[in-house]
């Protein structure tokens, strides 16, 4: 899952927006750098990959891509998997999209410890509407772009696109099966940890 997809699951409040991104901008051990209801949430973040990656319906997904691809066919699930959810957000929330991710700029124009890399790049996140324009499949293209400028070997992902418009509907699919087991899993994660 991306950045709308780890949004929309990790919870409404600030603090849970806030650890919903921060899960790929803050690596290792979570010692107290950050408040905990923000560390809770970065945690959840690391659940939802962890149970992400393992899922037969992913690893199914995966196996779509042809084989000297499926290195990288994570990377692509995770962003063509934030299209789907953007294109049928009405389908999953009763918040309309925009004023969703309106609340989400919000919070990082508010929040003023940000980590070093999401500090960077929030503002252009804002202003280009990142999450929003995931509804667009086009915009993918520029999304890959910027994800093989920071691969050690960004010929990875040459030709992705076409792959991506040739799987497009069992990937849809794909995603629609696989989107509500997430939710579902998300939900028992934010109960229990609420009787806590």
């Amino acid at each position: 899952m991306n950045y709308l997809a780890h949004l929309h699951l990790g919870g409404n409040a600030p603090a849970q927006l806030l650890g919903s991104l921060y899960g790929d901008f803050v690596k290792g051990p979570l010692a107290g750098q950050w408040p905990a209801d923000i560390e809770a949430a970065i945690r959840l973040h690391r659940r939802i990959d962890v149970f992400t990656d393992s899922h037969l319906l992913l690893l199914q997904a995966r196996a779509r891509f042809p084989e000297a691809r499926r290195r990288y066919s994570g990377i692509l699930l995770d962003v063509f998997f934030d299209h789907c959810l953007a294109l049928n957000w009405k389908q999953f929330s009763d918040e309309p999209l925009a004023q969703f991710t309106g609340r989400v700029y919000q919070v990082l124009t508010d929040e003023p410890e940000l980590p070093e890399r999401l500090a960077y790049i929030a503002p252009r996140m804002a202003a280009q509407d990142w999450l929003g324009s995931y509804t667009d499949f086009s915009v993918l293209e520029q999304v890959i772009y910027g994800i093989q400028r920071r691969l050690s070997r960004p010929d990875g992902l040459d030709g992705s696109m076409r792959e991506l418009e040739q799987l497009y509907e069992p990937l849809m699919d794909d995603f629609q099966q696989f989107y509500p087991q997430l939710q579902a899993y998300v939900d028992l994660q934010l109960a229990e940890a609420a009787k806590r």
